[in-house]
């Protein structure tokens, strides 16, 4: 074991039980994201948070138990960013207030740098036919159809654009569609110039922080 992770794992072991929790749950989001469910192991996660893998087994049971935990997670943090951008109504610079779906927009914009949460997401939705997790994933995305139908009053035809829209920008992180950005590809430049003309910044900035390493 490297001085690093050595450091970490005696780290996590001084830290109480929820912050260990914490720690692991963050490490599993980024594997989970990065691995997809059937290519990340407990053993992976276990590394990437500086604990042991008996660790994170005993804490959370089993990988699907703990995937369970990251996309609940996940969910419940884009709940509360959505809930925190609808409820904030200061005008701005021309003293009116915002349309609802321009602050949770900005707000879902906003959430690019954490790829391995919205990753995590995207995972979890193409695991429908699990009985399990696509039903927990079925669940969670109606949970997020709920609150722009009835806490935000988006009518249907909003919430279709809103939610065809974020999973666009999702599928744009998820194929690292910023590398081609970046190596000059001219449709490339065209669909995220236009997808995302205002959060353009936010995804290359989270592409380059996520960079793979060699």
């Amino acid at each position: 074991m490297s001085s690093v992770t050595t450091t970490l794992h005696d780290t996590a072991t001084r830290m109480r039980a929820e912050d260990r929790r914490e720690l692991i749950l963050e490490a599993a989001t980024a594997v989970f994201g990065e691995r997809g469910y059937v290519g990340a192991t407990t053993d992976a996660v276990a590394r990437a948070a500086g604990v042991s893998q008996p660790y994170v087994v005993r804490m959370f049971g089993t990988k699907e138990a703990l995937f369970l935990e990251v996309l609940h997670r996940a969910i419940a943090r884009l709940m509360g960013t959505f809930r925190a951008a609808l409820a904030d109504t200061t005008p701005g610079p021309d003293g009116t207030v915002e349309h609802p779906a321009a602050r949770i927009g900005r707000a879902y914009a906003d959430m690019l740098s954490n790829r391995g949460l919205l990753l995590s997401m995207m995972h979890a939705f193409v695991l429908g036919a699990d009985p399990v997790i696509g039903k927990a994933a079925r669940t969670c995305f109606l949970d997020v159809y709920r609150f722009l139908r009835v806490e935000a009053g988006f009518s249907k035809e909003e919430a279709d654009v809103f939610l065809a829209h974020g999973m666009m920008m999702n599928t744009m992180v998820g194929l690292r569609m910023a590398d081609e950005y970046e190596d000059g590809n001219p449709c490339a430049i065209d669909l995220l110039e236009a997808a995302m003309p205002h959060k353009l910044d936010l995804l290359l900035n989270a592409n380059a922080e996520s960079a793979p390493t060699s």
